[in-house]
């Protein structure tokens, strides 16, 4: 029940870019995934390869080498990939497409636009964002990362953790603050070349999940960038920010949707066929009703999804909405997880079977881009005030 049918009003190119997905991934990436998670590493020629098959921001535009594919084509990926167990890549590309890519096309000049969504829709360029510091997670207004203006350039010092695709990272879209007095008023988003001196990376930072998907510290020492390296306007990041979330929660819900799907289909296909007792798993009242539990809970979220994809193409999605919809798909998607987990019995708890890494991979969905409790709080604003 997953996959297209969510899809109505971009049909025939929905469906063109899942076939051309769907071999993509066949034939160049789930050969060699599971050696990727055992390594802690996608190699940089996967990134490329996704260019080419016309995989990277697809729904950017067609100026710059993309398709101008709808809107839907790029949830469409990132949800297709988590149906199929690769979450990890499907991370990275919600970082590179889906937020990167659309910051440098929503706020940037047309010669920043120019400079880097060609390399980017190529994949000779991999996007990150960098907000989190090791002090200041979800609190906008604790970050130490600073840009001090000095001439024609901007000397930026601190540093950023957490940083997905951090290693691969040619392109930073950077939050740090350029007037300290304001707090969150006073950041600026900048577009930063990794390549300048005084841009450090980190070694990478082991996970308990998405293994393959690189997430690093970036470090930066005295790093000088230009005056036009600023996205968007001066001391107007935390604005950009806030506008910019609702896609990125909205990537997330694609996401947990499409885990949850990939997760109860394996554990659909385990129970119906694992005897116990003289009968299939599928036969027990528990197995039955616990499936139809999660179907159900499942039905629903994907409901206020297409709500909220609507709504975000008709330009009104809230940030309530977002939260809403980040916080209850996340935590669906775990409890997905961990009660097919559980239908698997002992098996489930290996490497064997899909559904540890599916059970694995979903963790950290209630936790990065606002955890579960910011959600909470986001939502609370909005019928109590702050």
């Amino acid at each position: 029940m997953g996959g297209m049918d969510q899809f109505n009003t971009a049909g025939e190119d929905i469906t063109l870019f899942r076939d051309m997905l769907l071999r993509c991934l066949e034939k160049e990436v789930i050969p060699y995934y599971d050696q990727w998670e055992k390594d802690g590493w996608m190699p940089k020629e996967a990134w490329l390869m996704l260019g080419a098959a016309g995989m990277l921001a697809p729904d950017m535009p067609e100026e710059y080498g993309a398709a101008g594919a709808p809107f839907e084509v790029n949830q469409m990926i990132l949800e297709e990939t988590c149906r199929l167990n690769l979450h990890a890549l499907s991370t990275a590309l919600n970082v590179h497409a889906n937020i990167v890519a659309p910051y440098v096309n929503n706020l940037g000049t047309p010669e920043q636009k120019a400079r880097w969504l060609p390399k980017m829709i190529t994949g000779e360029v991999v996007g990150s964002i960098g907000m989190t510091e090791p002090g200041a997670g979800s609190d906008l207004a604790g970050m130490r990362t600073t840009a001090v203006r000095d001439g024609d350039e901007f000397v930026i010092n601190g540093s950023k953790t957490f940083i997905t695709n951090g290693l691969h990272c040619g392109l930073l879209v950077l939050a740090a603050k350029t007037d300290p007095s304001k707090g969150a008023k006073g950041i600026t988003l900048f577009l930063v070349d990794s390549s300048l001196p005084g841009f450090k990376k980190g070694k990478g930072i082991k996970k308990m999940g998405q293994h393959s998907n690189d997430t690093a510290e970036l470090f930066f020492d005295n790093l000088r960038v230009p005056a036009s390296a600023v996205l968007g306007g001066l001391n107007q990041g935390f604005i950009h920010l806030m506008q910019e979330l609702p896609r990125e929660r909205l990537g997330i819900g694609s996401q947990a949707i499409g885990a949850c799907e990939g997760a109860m289909a394996a554990t659909a296909d385990y129970v119906t066929q694992r005897k116990a007792f003289g009968q299939s798993v599928s036969q027990f009242q528990n197995t039955r009703f616990k499936m139809a539990e999660l179907r159900a809970q499942l039905e629903l979220t994907k409901a206020y999804w297409k709500q909220c994809l609507q709504r975000f193409k008709a330009g009104v999605m809230s940030t309530e909405e977002a939260s809403i919809l980040k916080l209850t798909s996340t935590e669906l998607q775990v409890k997905v997880t961990h009660e097919c987990l559980q239908l698997f019995g002992g098996y489930g708890y290996t490497e064997e079977y899909p559904i540890s890494r599916f059970f694995a991979d979903a963790r950290v969905q209630t936790i990065y881009a606002g955890t579960s409790e910011i959600m909470k709080e986001m939502i609370a604003r909005s019928e109590l005030g702050r």
